[in-house]
């Protein structure tokens, strides 16, 4: 007889934001008595399986979306696509059943994983997009959205509820939904004392082609910077590897704990502006440089909307010069959010009855 509770934590694999703001999740589910059983694809995957060796894993379907080398490309290649989404989302709800009675899952943690659902045990939903934003079309694509949203039993917005607030529109703006529930930003980090080692840090992240143009753009352009830059390609491959290049040190990926201390070791931090992201810098109070995704209306909103709020800079990719970290020191910076979470009382809804 199974005596543990087991929960499926179900990332999608777009970027590492998805699997790195489950990490904290998969701890605290430990630390409450429940068994995380970790299921994913491809970069995410391998992260995860870094981070919690000795866990349960599955590998579900590969959304294989392709990305454009034309950020204004970017929009019409996904719905382009629409229908092979669709295919591994039914592979998904077939491998779901499988699942569900080969590790007795208990509960479900859906990280925008629309197929990871099921109407027979709890199911949650993790999103910071409620509204998806795609330019002309986005009250299309926030309702397609909105439509996996609304069968799950909560969907919990990292975010806080107030105006002053990380997402915005993407979670505040108006919706019909009403199993939201703003659980307060999520970070994997814990706040230190360290001593600055880096006058720049670079960090890459997001699906190709875009995350090896911006770091053959960021290489270009930072050949002139004369203090010290730890450049992380964010590469996620089988072993760390490490090269040193003039006042360059290059590395292929970083583990969370790596990547927590090198960015407090830092004066500067240049990345891009997906959420989970933004959450770790806000947390840790990091001046930083944004260059959204081209194309990714997401990114490109929010690092419009704290360069608004007059917070933390930002350019477009191709229009990033080095003069640009220069404005950092300008932007008031991150403003404090509270990070505490009363995990138990989110976990009740797992609880039997």
């Amino acid at each position: 007889m199974n005596t543990t509770t087991n929960i499926l934590v179900a990332p999608l694999n777009w970027g590492l934001g998805h699997a790195s703001r489950c990490i904290p999740i998969i701890y605290a589910l430990k630390e409450n008595n429940f068994t995380p059983i970790i299921a994913s694809d491809g970069a995410s995957l391998h992260l995860l399986k870094k981070e919690f060796p000795n866990d349960i894993f599955e590998t579900l379907p590969n959304y294989n979306i392709a990305y454009s080398e034309k950020g204004k490309d970017f929009k019409f290649k996904i719905f382009k696509q629409l229908p092979k989404l669709f295919f591994a989302i039914r592979k998904e709800k077939k491998l779901l059943e499988l699942l569900i009675k080969k590790h007795q899952i208990s509960g479900i943690i859906s990280d925008n994983r629309p197929g990871i659902f099921s109407s027979s045990i709890p199911s949650v939903y993790l999103t910071h997009q409620v509204n998806v934003l795609s330019g002309n079309t986005s009250w299309i694509s926030s309702k397609f959205h909105q439509y996996f949203i609304k069968k799950y039993k909560e969907c919990w917005v990292p975010d806080v509820p107030e105006n002053l607030n990380l997402s915005g529109v993407l979670s505040h703006g108006k919706s019909n939904l009403k199993n939201i529930k703003f659980i307060g930003p999520i970070t994997r980090f814990k706040k230190r004392n360290l001593s600055k080692k880096y006058d720049l840090l670079v960090v890459l992240s997001g699906p190709e082609p875009q995350r090896t143009l911006l770091e053959e753009k960021l290489r270009i352009e930072l050949s002139e910077y004369k203090g010290s830059i730890l450049f992380v390609k964010g590469l996620v491959e089988t072993t760390q590897k490490k090269a040193i290049q003039n006042n360059f040190t290059f590395y292929n990926y970083m583990e969370a704990d790596e990547l927590e201390t090198v960015i407090q070791e830092s004066e500067y931090v240049i990345c891009r502006s997906g959420y989970s992201s933004i959450m770790d810098l806000a947390f840790l109070g990091t001046k930083t440089f944004l260059i959204p995704t081209p194309g990714q209306f997401e990114q490109e909103y929010l690092a419009k909307k704290l360069k608004k709020e007059g917070s933390i800079p930002s350019c477009s990719q191709h229009k990033f010069t080095l003069d640009k970290i220069q404005k950092i020191d300008i932007y008031t910076g991150f403003r404090r959010y509270n990070y505490e979470k009363n995990w138990a009382e989110l976990f009740t809804c797992f609880k039997r009855k």
